[in-house]
C-alpha cells in the first residue's frame, strides 16, 4: 500500500530536455546543468550523479533528525560518499539502479553510528522511495 502525503512542505519544479544528452533546470534557477549520458567523455552530469548526491544530501538531513531526536550530536564534519550503479537486468531487457552509500560519521562510536544510519534510513524520503525497489547498501565509517 502506497503511503499518501499528508502534508506537501515543498515542490520542486524541473525543466528537462533531450534525456540524458540534454539539458535540466529548475524553475528558480539553481539548477541549469547540461547532461550526459554516463562514460561517454563529454561534458555534462548524468541523472545518476544527481540521485547520488540528492540522496546523500537528504540522508544526511536524516541523520541530523535522528541525532536530536535521539540525543546525539552528528559530527559537523559528517559526509557521505555515493555510489550509483546503473546496471541491467532481465536479460539486458530492462535497467536497474543499485546505490552504496558510504557513511563517515567521525568521533562516533560504532554502536552509535549504526543508531544513527538505521534510524535516518527509516525516515529519510529517499529510502523510503529506493525500498524494495533498489538494492541499497550501506557502509559506516
Amino acid at each position: 500500500m502506497i503511503k499518501q502525503t499528508e502534508q506537501v512542505l515543498y515542490t520542486a519544479h524541473t525543466h528537462t530536455t533531450g534525456g540524458r544528452d540534454g539539458s535540466g533546470r529548475s524553475s528558480d534557477g539553481a539548477i541549469d546543468v547540461k547532461l550526459s549520458t554516463p562514460g561517454s567523455g563529454r561534458p555534462g552530469s548524468n541523472p545518476e550523479q544527481l540521485f547520488g548526491i540528492g540522496y546523500s544530501a537528504c540522508f544526511i538531513g536524516a541523520m541530523q533528525l535522528a541525532g536530536a531526536r535521539l540525543g546525539i550530536k552528528l559530527p559537523a564534519d559528517a559526509a557521505i560518499d555515493a555510489a550509483v550503479s546503473l546496471g541491467k537486468t532481465d536479460g539486458g531487457a530492462s535497467y536497474l539502479l543499485s546505490v552504496k552509500l558510504t557513511v563517515i560519521l567521525p568521533g562516533l562510536d560504532d554502536a552509535r553510528k549504526h543508531q544513527l544510519v538505521e534510524a535516518a534510513h527509516q525516515t529519510c524520503p529517499y529510502s523510503h522511495a529506493t525500498r524494495g525497489n533498489v538494492d541499497v547498501e550501506f557502509e559506516i565509517v
